[in-house]
């Protein structure tokens, strides 16, 4: 347990949403292509994501701060898979969400320096 917690909580935080976007990505692919095989990469990528935001949330204990901090994380993960693998297209007030996302990043991380 004390190797998990002497991990900052941020890098825990991104391992975390990069499961989740995984899990994305295979869902787009099962979308695309169904086979029973994905929902079973599916489900372990979004459980390794759940037990990688475990110590986070141990670390902090701050719900509202690392939770939204892990809710844009996984949005711009997901959000780069789907423009550079799948070739989506990103319009201009979508890539003023994503500089807002990072500004919001920025700003809950601090707030969580007490």
């Amino acid at each position: 347990m004390k190797f998990l917690l002497s991990v900052h909580y941020l890098f825990w935080l991104l391992i975390s949403a990069l499961f989740f976007a995984a899990g994305e990505f295979m869902s787009k692919k099962f979308a695309i292509q169904p086979k029973f095989i994905s929902v079973i990469y599916i489900l372990i990528l979004y459980s390794v994501g759940v037990l990688a935001w475990l110590p986070a949330i141990l670390a902090k204990n701050q719900l509202s701060i690392v939770g939204a901090i892990w809710s844009v994380l996984g949005l711009l993960a997901t959000i780069v898979i789907g423009v550079v693998i799948f070739h989506e297209k990103l319009n201009a007030i979508g890539i003023v969400g994503i500089i807002t996302a990072l500004i919001a990043i920025f700003l809950l991380s601090l707030a969580t320096l007490d």
